[in-house]
């Protein structure tokens, strides 16, 4: 899956560049590690309505060594906090993330 902000390569680098650097900042390791971060990242994102970020989210905290428990449960925390729209915006993403992992 291409970056959405891929365009912004070629419209305005220079805000790329601060938006990368931004994430970098916000989710490298530090005294929380980096998968939490991306947890985090994830349930806000639910809460929002941005399946795409669950989603792509998601797939990083996996890669950052997150299990699929672990996403549940921020899911949970979402849930508690903001109500079911989180866990109606997490299924919708989720589907094609664990599908892809071969666990559906």
């Amino acid at each position: 899956m291409s970056s959405p902000l891929k365009i912004f390569e070629s419209l305005d680098p220079e805000l790329l560049k601060l938006v990368n650097r931004g994430a970098d900042f916000a989710l490298s390791d530090g005294v929380l590690q980096r998968k939490y971060k991306l947890l985090i990242a994830m349930a806000i994102d639910a809460t929002l309505g941005a399946a795409e970020g669950v989603r792509s989210l998601a797939m990083g905290a996996m890669q950052a060594g997150a299990t699929r428990e672990e996403i549940l449960e921020a899911l949970r925390v979402a849930y508690y906090i903001c109500g079911t729209s989180a866990v109606y915006t997490a299924a919708r993403a989720l589907e094609q993330v664990f599908q892809q992992q071969g666990r559906s």
